[in-house]
């Protein structure tokens, strides 16, 4: 029985062509297929003819203008924000465990878990590594990679409306004392991915950051943030070691003041946590 489609020549299937291939090479590496006049014509995207919709980034995407659209009224900026950490059962304290193959959202009224966004320092120095790599490796993005050093305190103060959850930060140079963000941050929601085959899970939240007068009285507690800041295009990626009175952790976040980009968010996301 003839299972396939064969050259008479070589004896073995004919390969059909990609329908969006690269203009040079696969996968990082030259094509190696020879132009061939009785190749196959290229597979359809489907049988209508059509790439359905992804549902991941269709979800994200929903998430965030819904988060934009029911925000409360009033002065402020929506900062989409998403971590890179762990998801932990909260009976057990260990990794969650889900009966679920690949990547997937869990629903917002799931109540099982919570995410850890604490990094090893093996960790960051990975990370720090690889987005050097970034910056000083050229043709790894079609836009520059820009990086900044920043040693920064947070010092957080009680809201005048005791009724507020939120407390006002504002947020100093470490070096010159100068200030540089003086606000109240909104937490509007937030998705949790769950990603079964990596050494990391992350989380996209939605905020809202209102500036504020600068606070009288005292503070509640301060922090110090050794930030190493990569921007690019509309996204900035910060890779944070944070100290505070409950010691130092390490944070990997990846911020984007709303632009609607759900889907490069995703993407971005998704190859930071294979990273870990």
């Amino acid at each position: 029985m003839d299972n396939g489609h064969y050259s008479d020549s070589e004896n073995r299937p004919l390969k059909r062509a990609r329908r969006t291939p690269s203009p040079s090479s696969s996968n990082g590496h030259p094509s190696t297929m020879p132009p061939n006049s009785s190749a196959l014509p290229p597979l359809s995207l489907s049988i209508l003819g059509v790439e359905p919709l992804d549902e991941f980034i269709v979800e994200v995407a929903d998430f965030i203008h819904h988060m934009i659209r029911t925000k409360p009224e009033g002065p402020g900026l929506v900062e989409v924000e998403a971590k890179v950490g762990v998801l932990r059962d909260k009976g057990t304290g260990q990794r969650l465990q889900l009966p679920i193959l690949v990547e997937t959202i869990l629903s917002p009224n799931y109540t099982e878990s919570r995410f850890e966004s604490n990094m090893s320092p093996m960790q960051h120095k990975h990370f720090n590594q690889l987005l050097n790599k970034l910056k000083t490796t050229p043709g790894q993005s079609s836009s520059p990679v820009e990086y900044q050093h920043h040693h920064l305190i947070d010092t957080f103060y009680p809201s005048d409306n005791p009724r507020d959850r939120e407390k006002i930060r504002v947020t100093r140079d470490e070096r010159t004392g100068e200030v540089k963000e003086c606000l109240k941050k909104i937490r509007l929601g937030s998705l949790d991915i769950y990603s079964p085959k990596r050494a990391a899970d992350w989380r996209i939240s939605v905020n809202l950051e209102v500036p504020v007068p600068p606070p009288i009285g005292s503070s509640t507690h301060s922090r110090k943030k050794d930030r190493l800041s990569y921007s690019h295009e509309e996204f900035v990626i910060d890779l944070t070691q944070v100290t505070s009175s409950g010691g130092p952790n390490t944070k990997v976040r990846l911020l984007q003041k709303f632009t609607g980009l759900s889907k490069t968010l995703v993407h971005s996301l998704r190859l930071l946590s294979h990273a870990a």
